[in-house]
């Protein structure tokens, strides 16, 4: 403690030692002038060497408390270290008693484990002796059992009993049988019933074979039969599928015709206030229209202005946003600043106290180191002033040479002054001219520049505008991008289904078209078989409706079938029925008009026969010759009369025998065509009964004899007639085909009658 005391003595005196140093060094101000340089020279010597010599005494000073306290922690660090060593010595020898007292412990454990071990192994011998003698024992029971087990196996080979030695052997007692014998009786016991069941079982499979064989027979037999009945009724229902709809078809072209004739005039009606209202709704549309597209016109302008108006709420919102956040900014840095201000202030306080205290010890330390140090400076002075009085004498001399050097270069300077101040005022005067001309150009510049940076300012605005409206419309695109996508892959999706669902569907319409068509060429070919039995029975209609004769035409409608279900439409019927009344019709106007006419022949006749009776009665009062000319005239003119009546009798006579003529003609078609029916009727028939024939003959065994002359006539009137027509089965379904016409009366006609009356004569 003694040693830190003088040590901390030492460096307060060091460092107050310093500080006056310092204060002296500041506080030497020099009372007198000193106009020699080498005495301040010498000064700032002696207080350097000073200075350095106090600076590197500090530093000793330094270095000696450096190493006393480095010495102490030396001490400091031995001291510890022993305390250390003393621990882990101690610590050592705590583990070797330790260990010694573990080595005995570890030494009586060994001893009692080998004595427990010792006394285990004689157990385990004992034991395994007497294991081994009873693994012995076991070993001879068991070839003892092996060997009655052998003797058993060879006896129990043969169990089977008849009934006789199983009755006898069940009256003996259990005691009294062997093993063979016990076990043969047990096996019967069990065997012999199960054996009769399956005899039992055997003889009821073999029955039920013989069922199953005779119900499969029957099953196939009903399955053929359902096979046909089901084919049967499949074209059955396809005939009532195809009358039905031609059923349909007709009640809905009848209702069709009977709903056209009774609504035709509400129609027209409703069509007419339909055409009125269509053409008050299109001027109401135009109108709209108009109204519509001005309306879209300000809608537009209104979109815009909106636009530019929302565009400037944005950018008003921007600017308040950046305000916004300046004024937190600079709120956060007032309030940092405001903090700053306070601490500095507290500073500032705590700096002006040091400094006033500061102060006082400097004014105390100052005035007593000012007394020392003028007492110092006196006795400089004094040496100084003797070397200041010689070295001014020297300096005068010194000083007059250099003066009147110093005059004659400032007279030469002068000179040279003058001159050069008149270059210096030319140059002057071009400088100004020079500088006025790029004052002007210099305002000019800057009215350019100015307007220029107007300009730029106010172009920057606009780009600043148009970049954020980009901006904006840059991001409408980009979203409206996104939406297209999310469109786009949503169409692709549906395309994809789409083309999924046209394929399925043109695959589907390619086997739909392929069916129609089939149907189509069907019902044309129908088509075709039904318009010419059309034709046909019209051109019967128009012949029979031609003849006169109702006996005649009532033979030849019952020869092509009339009565029967002839397979005709509704509608051709109704066609047809249409064009007869249409024909009857005119020929009752032709009739009203005839009988006009024939009323106007009669009224002319009547007048001409007037005015004949008034002619004849003059001619009666005409005299002689007069009267033989005109009963001449009369006489031929009757004979003429009697001529053409004549003529027209004749003709009538010729119409006549043409129609019977047209008449013989048709009855002789139809007679042909009778008579190839017939003949065709008798070569089935022949062909027939020959079939017959032959079966009857092969079932009875009897060969009726049959001529090589009838075989080929059938075989050439099957060649001679190619009209032989097909079987029913390769005709249609729906022509029908009328019945031969059987000619029952053997007399001859009446017509031919009364033409060979006519020829007789």
């Amino acid at each position: 403690m003694s040693r830190k005391g003088s040590k901390e003595t030492k460096k307060a005196n060091i460092s107050s030692s310093l500080e006056s140093e310092d204060i002296s060094l500041e506080t030497t101000v020099p009372t007198d002038d000193i106009s020699s340089s080498e005495e301040r020279e010498g000064t700032t010597k002696i207080t350097r060497q000073l200075i350095e010599r106090k600076e590197l005494l500090h530093n000793l000073q330094l270095l000696k408390i450096e190493l006393s306290q480095k010495n102490l922690m030396i001490d400091n660090l031995k001291v510890e270290y022993l305390t250390k060593i003393e621990e882990l010595e101690e610590k050592l020898n705590d583990t070797i008693h330790q260990k010694q007292l573990l080595s005995l412990r570890l030494d009586n454990q060994l001893a009692l484990q080998q004595e427990d071990a010792r006394k285990h192994q004689e157990l385990m011998k004992q034991e395994m002796e007497t294991i081994l003698m009873r693994q012995k024992q076991l070993e001879e029971t068991n070839h003892q059992l092996r060997e009655r087990a052998g003797d058993i196996r060879r006896s129990l080979r043969d169990l089977e009993l008849t009934e006789d030695y199983y009755e006898k052997l069940k009256f003996l007692p259990e005691d009294e049988l062997s093993i063979p014998e016990y076990v043969s009786i047990r096996f019967y016991e069990v065997v012999h019933p199960l054996r009769k069941e399956v005899n039992e079982l055997q003889m009821k499979k073999d029955s039920l074979s013989e069922d199953l064989s005779y119900y499969k027979s029957q099953l196939k037999c009903v399955m053929e039969s359902y096979e046909d009945e089901r084919r049967s009724r499949s074209e059955l229902e396809v005939r009532c599928q195809r009358l039905t709809l031609e059923l349909a078809d007709t009640k809905q072209m009848i209702q069709q015709g009977d709903y056209r004739q009774e609504n035709y005039d509400k129609v027209k009606r409703e069509r007419d206030a339909f055409e009125h209202e269509l053409s008050e709704l299109r001027r109401k549309y135009e109108i709209l229209e108009v109204s519509h597209k001005a309306q879209a016109k300000e809608r537009n302008d209104l979109s815009k202005e909106v636009a530019t108006l929302q565009q400037s709420v944005n950018l008003l919102q921007k600017d308040k946003d950046y305000l916004n956040h300046q004024n937190m900014e600079l709120s956060v840095r007032c309030a940092h600043e405001e903090d700053r201000l306070e601490r500095l202030q507290i500073q500032l306080e705590d700096a002006k106290k040091a400094r006033e205290e500061m102060y006082e010890k400097y004014v105390t330390s100052r005035d007593h180191y000012k007394t020392e140090y003028e007492n110092k400076l006196r006795d400089e002075l004094e040496q100084i002033r003797l070397k200041t009085n010689q070295e001014i004498e020297q300096l005068r001399s010194t000083s007059k040479e250099m003066y009147e050097r110093e005059n004659r270069n400032l007279r030469e300077a002068r000179d040279n002054a003058v001159v050069e101040k008149e270059r210096a005022v030319v140059a002057e005067k071009d400088a100004l001219g020079k500088y006025e001309h790029l004052l002007e150009q210099y305002r000019q510049l800057q009215l350019s520049t100015e307007s220029k940076v107007a300009e730029l300012l106010h172009q920057s605005k606009l780009k600043s505008f148009e970049s954020e409206r980009v901006q904006l419309m840059q991001e409408e695109t980009a979203k409206n991008l996104s939406q297209c996508q999310l469109e786009c892959e949503k169409y692709q999706r549906k395309l994809e289904v789409l083309t999924k669902e046209f394929y399925s569907l043109q695959a589907s319409s390619e086997t739909r078209i392929t069916e129609l068509q089939a149907q189509n060429s069907e019902h044309q070919a129908r088509l075709d078989t039904y318009e010419k039995l059309e034709k046909e029975l019209d051109e019967i209609i128009m012949q029979t409706a031609e003849m006169e004769n109702e006996d005649e035409a009532e033979r030849i409608l019952f020869s092509y079938g009339y009565g029967a279900n002839v397979p005709t439409t509704a509608k051709r019927r109704l066609k047809q029925s249409v064009h007869l009344a249409r024909r009857l019709l005119q020929l009752e106007k032709q009739n009203s008009l005839l009988v006009k006419d024939l009323e106007h022949q009669k009224e002319q006749v009547t007048q001409i026969s007037q005015e004949l009776h008034r002619a004849n009665s003059l001619l009666s009062q005409v005299q002689q010759p007069y009267k033989y000319l005109i009963e001449s005239v009369q006489q031929r003119d009757s004979q003429i009369h009697l001529q053409k009546e004549h003529i027209t009798q004749l003709e009538k006579d010729l119409s006549i025998l043409n129609k019977e003529k047209t008449a013989l003609l048709r009855v002789k078609n139809q007679m042909a065509a009778d008579l190839e029916r017939l003949l065709n009727h008798r070569e089935e028939l022949a062909v027939m009964k020959q079939i017959l024939i032959s079966l009857h003959g092969k079932r009875y065994g009897e060969n009726l004899p049959q001529s090589h002359s009838d075989v080929r006539s059938l075989t050439a009137k099957h060649k001679s007639n190619p009209s032989v027509k097909l079987p029913a089965e390769h005709e249609e379904e729906n022509v029908f085909i009328p019945k031969p016409t059987l000619f029952t009366n053997r007399e001859a006609p009446d017509w031919y009658r009364k033409l060979k009356q006519k020829k007789a004569p």
